[in-house]
């Protein structure tokens, strides 16, 4: 449940008596930003952004045509609203088409199984058969002996993945995705299997990329819905041999993707940029609601509650949607990120501080702020302003930021992270159920507050976050 705007006035006033004063020339900043941000819950464009992209465009894989054609609309869109400098640059992409995909367990007891093509993955050439060998960890399969798993199919089921509120129990099973058909080739292995990467029990595989290795993805690789995973474990522990077919018509081919950008430019000091970001690809099998249509809904919706507030604010305000964030590619380029740090060359030294958005739309609770900004007079004005919407401040440094501004993070920008709730997150990540009725409006408005609010005290701000980054041990 949300406070209405007269608790969140008063909260904020409470607050205001009891917090740590700063600095008198922020606290017209500070009452500005609560009122962005009481604007913001009470009115946004998030919604009908999400709307819209995900019925006109539905699914959006990386360098598709319909990506392509979400791009120009976005643009278009973003000029609409107001931002200036509204622009699209490409850059070079290898594209994936899933094709035509199936699985099951043949001999005595055949059974169907739902499975996905994991991303990138090449086809199988026709019709796959054979045994599988169980292994209950990636580790246990890069210990196989070499050549053991010649005319086999590898098959990993490391158990259903941990549900956490920040998602942390994700990584785990993605690193088998990512690393496992290299592994299974390495050990002379026909194709690749694996559990889905989610914390759900839905009969709904969840796809995602696999990694390169030398310029190729080694195998046909596949994640198996868990319910059949389930099945597949319950015949290798009952002693039975479990013989599968698989087969994909999978392939890449040479396309391109693209960045969307648009500015609000700064009054004063429009050479200082904040980048707002999140991504505007998505995985084949939804509408890529969640996954990232809500994120380009929140940074648009609180950029544009910013410009609607009567008050330009001192910096530029940025907003990027990037292309092609959901893929691996032969080579490590960055995709949308690499692209974008490309782009802007030595002018990554005007830009003061970065924030993305990619992780559904349930509501914000945490603000992670760079290191050497905890606890200063601005980390202390940003809980005044956060607070009386439920978002508390991390004991934890923001030092990643995520896939796409990482490589701005990696090149000396500042990050910020918006923590949103990802108790349900991996129930619908990269299955058919990524959709819009996932979305909870009252959610997703709480998290273009919580932008808006912040980015506002951000960008109107003398605060110079480069700056306040700690020197490490050693340097001069």
């Amino acid at each position: 449940m949300f406070l209405s705007a007269r608790s969140l006035a008063a909260s904020a006033l409470a607050l205001g008596l009891v917090a740590t004063p700063v600095l008198a020339q922020d606290a017209g900043t500070i009452q500005r930003a609560g009122q962005v941000r009481d604007q913001a819950m009470a009115s946004n464009i998030a919604l009908d952004y999400v709307t819209q992209i995900t019925t006109r465009f539905g699914a959006r894989p990386a360098g598709s045509p319909s990506e392509q054609q979400a791009a120009v609309w976005a643009a278009e869109y973003m000029r609409a609203q107001g931002f200036q400098n509204v622009r699209i640059e490409d850059f070079a992409l290898v594209g994936w088409e899933r094709g035509e995909e199936s699985a099951s367990i043949v001999g005595d007891r055949p059974q169907r199984l739902v499975v996905a093509a994991l991303g990138h993955s090449p086809g199988t050439d026709g019709v796959i058969e054979a045994e599988i060998v169980h292994f209950a960890s990636l580790e246990a399969l890069i210990a196989a002996p070499a050549g053991s798993l010649a005319g086999k199919i590898a098959y990993v089921d490391a158990g259903q993945m941990v549900r956490m509120q920040n998602g942390a129990g994700y990584g785990p099973l993605s690193r088998i995705r990512g690393a496992g058909p290299a592994a299974a080739a390495a050990k002379g292995a026909l194709a690749f299997l694996m559990r889905s990467a989610g914390s759900d029990e839905h009969r709904m595989p969840h796809t995602g990329t696999t990694r390169y290795v030398d310029g190729v993805v080694p195998l046909p690789g596949f994640a198996l819905a868990a319910p059949d995973a389930d099945t597949v474990s319950r015949l290798v522990a009952m002693g039975e041999t479990v013989r599968i077919r698989l087969s994909s018509t999978a392939h890449t081919y040479q396309t391109h993707s693209q960045n969307v950008i648009g500015d609000i430019v700064g009054r004063t000091r429009p050479n200082e940029i904040i980048v707002l970001g999140s991504h505007m690809d998505s995985w084949d099998l939804g509408t890529g609601a969640i996954d990232d249509a809500a994120g380009g809904a929140i940074t648009l919706g609180a950029a544009k509650a910013i410009a609607d507030s009567g008050r330009r604010p001192a910096r530029t305000i940025r907003v990027v949607l990037y292309g092609a964030e959901e893929v691996d590619q032969p080579n490590n380029v960055g995709n949308g990120g690499g692209a974008y740090l490309r782009g802007i060359g030595d002018a990554v030294e005007n830009h003061v501080i970065a924030g993305e958005s990619d992780f559904g739309a349930d509501r914000v609770y945490e603000l992670g702020l760079p290191a050497g900004v905890q606890g200063s007079e601005f980390a202390r004005a940003a809980s005044q302003v956060l607070y009386p919407i439920g978002v508390l401040a991390s004991p934890d440094p923001e030092m990643y930021g995520g896939a796409d501004i990482g490589p701005l993070a990696m090149a000396g920008v500042p990050v910020f992270r918006l923590a949103q709730d990802g108790t349900r997150y991996f129930d619908l990540h990269h299955t058919a159920d990524d959709t819009l009725d996932k979305i909870d409006p009252a959610q997703m408005s709480q998290n273009v507050a919580a932008w808006a609010g912040l980015v506002w005290l951000i960008a109107d701000s003398d605060v110079d976050f480069r700056a306040m980054r700690p020197v490490a041990d050693g340097a001069h």
